[in-house]
């Protein structure tokens, strides 16, 4: 591990971040260390990832569109009507341009976390799943349950956190990102297939 550039990246990013997302980057960043010591994934790329997995989450929204058409960073319709999204493409963008990170895997789970998607790596379900459970969550139902079942088992704890996710937004009028449906659709399968269960 490099510890230095580490040390660095934690250090650029404390003046980026305010203080409550900075506490919540340093918990996803200690739940993605314990979770890849659980499950055999790279411990420094997983502790990389999970502390610049917000690095873009300040930007303000209109900037997050501008920033991203700028870069050509793909940007859809839903993500245009709903720019908070953004924070993880724009996210992997800083990630190489303002932190020197050139690992793809890295860069793949920082621009998913939010949406997940159908098959992602280990290494990108950890980030998913560290983003959701952290020690400074209190509001997701299930949350005791959901966290014993990340050290268990990946898969399973990835769809029933996007099976909780897809409930809660169906409560709401807001439509639900694409992205989400299809990973929740793969992992739904996933889970039928391995436990008979039908989501």
């Amino acid at each position: 591990m490099d510890t230095e550039n580490f040390n660095t990246i934690q250090e650029k990013l404390c003046k980026k971040l305010d203080s409550r997302r900075y506490q919540h980057t340093l918990g996803v960043m200690y739940t993605c260390a314990a979770l890849a010591m659980a499950h055999g994934a790279d411990l420094y790329k997983a502790q990389l990832a999970g502390l610049l997995h917000d690095c873009a989450k300040c930007v303000p929204n209109k900037k997050k569109v501008r920033l991203c058409k700028k870069h050509k960073i793909s940007v859809t319709p839903f993500e245009e009507e709903n720019p908070f999204l953004l924070h993880a493409k724009l996210g992997a963008h800083y990630a190489r341009k303002k932190y020197g990170v050139e690992d793809g895997e890295v860069l793949s789970a920082i621009r998913c976390h939010t949406t997940g998607r159908p098959a992602m790596t280990v290494l990108e379900k950890i980030v998913f799943i560290a983003d959701y459970i952290e020690p400074m969550r209190d509001t997701a139902p299930r949350l005791d349950e959901i966290r014993r079942l990340a050290f268990q088992d990946l898969d399973r704890c990835t769809y029933e956190i996007l099976r909780d996710t897809l409930e809660y937004l169906q409560q709401s009028p807001r439509k639900i990102d694409l992205t989400t449906e299809r990973a929740y659709a793969y992992y739904r399968e996933r889970n039928e297939r391995d436990y008979g269960e039908n989501g």
